[in-house]
């Protein structure tokens, strides 16, 4: 039942070391910026989950709608639902409008997150904030703990994340940046190597993995001219999930085939596959709600969708916090196209990383793009003037690494 399209059918794999594939990425990663950002404007006391669940959906499909117009088959959108995941739920909460409504309240620390593509070619992001924070009202205790340690964990794994270097070393330092907070990596989340139409391939970096998972885990090096979405889960808690009963309404097509016995199913099978292709949904955005609940039931039970649960920290009362983005691996280091607008200034913890290494590591650029300005600068005479941009410019690649005390 899976379609040959949906994947790119060139013998080829398309990479970033095509131009126009850097471009596409860039494009979903800018939309990606945007919607986050308008709806992390309606995380205010009061708002609703749902309606900033469809905000960002319908802001997804508007932007997406104004490019590449002319191509009539070009496929473009939702990559990934908008969700939006409160205090120590850990991710993928998107209700539904027949779901009893929830609702903002101060204090709560919310995490959203999203996907966009373009041409099948994936950006997603994800950012945690707290409804009512701001420089007079900061946020403190636990929650500012939980914050920084997401921070400061994937500004780690930006920097380690070029040609080379090794998967289970990024897993060690985002767990070592965890504990500075006295926080914990989520156990066994994963993240990416992204290409065409897909999520989940062979290279992948997991956090804080079980005796099991490491065994489990394939040790891999990162290469020149990849992609990656980084997923960076920490808890004030022990980091272990479970599920409760909250629906699960995140699902994404697998490749498995089957011929669907009941009329409802074959029909949501019918509609997911024109609609989404391989990447993962919300039963929300299905023509009607209530037949795609009906329908997924059949699909779910001999594999044709992969849900998506929703997660919760074992332990109650605490806090996950996310910080998502993804990277692209340039020549000239890796380039990381979405990601939150982190402020410092709202957040007041009294830990900070005191590691030697991890600091040294924080103190460096994520791209090796100023070195080279510099170097050119040097030999026409005029370092200088170009130390002062470099300066510049790596505030602004970096806007979001205050820095550690020593």
């Amino acid at each position: 039942m899976a379609e040959k399209g949906d994947r790119d059918s060139s013998d080829e794999e398309p990479t970033i070391a095509d131009d126009v594939v850097v471009t596409k990425y860039k494009m979903a990663g800018e939309i990606a910026n945007r919607v986050l950002r308008q709806v992390l404007l309606g995380v205010v006391e009061g708002s609703s989950v749902l309606q900033l669940c469809e905000t960002g959906d319908k802001m997804i499909l508007e932007e997406t709608g104004k490019i590449y117009k002319k191509e009539k088959e070009f496929k473009k959108g939702i990559a990934f639902p908008t969700c939006v995941s409160l205090n120590n739920c850990v991710c993928n909460f998107s209700p539904l409008r027949s779901d009893s409504p929830v609702v903002l309240k101060d204090g709560d620390l919310v995490k959203v997150e999203l996907g966009v593509h373009v041409d099948g070619f994936i950006a997603v992001v994800g950012h945690t904030t707290v409804v009512g924070c701001s420089k007079d009202c900061k946020v403190t205790g636990r929650k500012a703990d939980v914050m920084m340690a997401a921070h400061y964990a994937a500004e780690i794994a930006h920097r380690m994340l070029v040609p080379g270097g090794e998967n289970m070393a990024i897993t060690g330092a985002a767990q070592k940046a965890a504990r500075a907070f006295n926080c914990c990596a989520v156990e066994g989340i994963l993240s990416h190597q992204l290409k065409k139409n897909s999520y989940e391939n062979e290279k992948s970096i997991i956090l804080n993995p079980t005796e099991a998972q490491k065994k489990d885990q394939k040790k891999c090096e990162f290469e020149l001219h990849e992609a990656y979405l980084i997923d960076i889960l920490v808890s004030t808690g022990e980091g272990k999930t479970k599920q409760l009963d909250t629906r699960t309404t995140v699902y994404k097509k697998t490749d498995e085939i089957y011929n669907l016995k009941m009329k409802a199913s074959r029909a949501f099978y019918s509609d997911i596959s024109a609609k989404f292709s391989l990447m993962p949904f919300t039963l929300r955005a299905c023509e009607e709600e209530s037949k795609a609940r009906m329908g997924v039931v059949e699909c779910l039970n001999h594999n044709l969708v992969q849900p998506f649960g929703v997660l919760y920290e074992k332990d109650d009362g605490e806090f996950v916090a996310q910080c998502k983005f993804t990277v692209l691996l340039m020549p000239n280091g890796p380039q990381r196209i979405t990601s939150g607008p982190f402020d410092p200034e709202i957040i007041d913890s009294s830990l900070s990383i005191e590691d030697p290494e991890l600091k040294a590591l924080l103190a460096t650029s994520a791209s090796r793009k100023n070195k080279k300005k510099k170097k050119k600068a040097k030999a026409n005479g005029s370092e200088a003037t170009t130390q002062s941009k470099d300066s510049k410019d790596l505030e602004a690649e970096n806007p979001t690494v205050p820095q550690t005390s020593s």
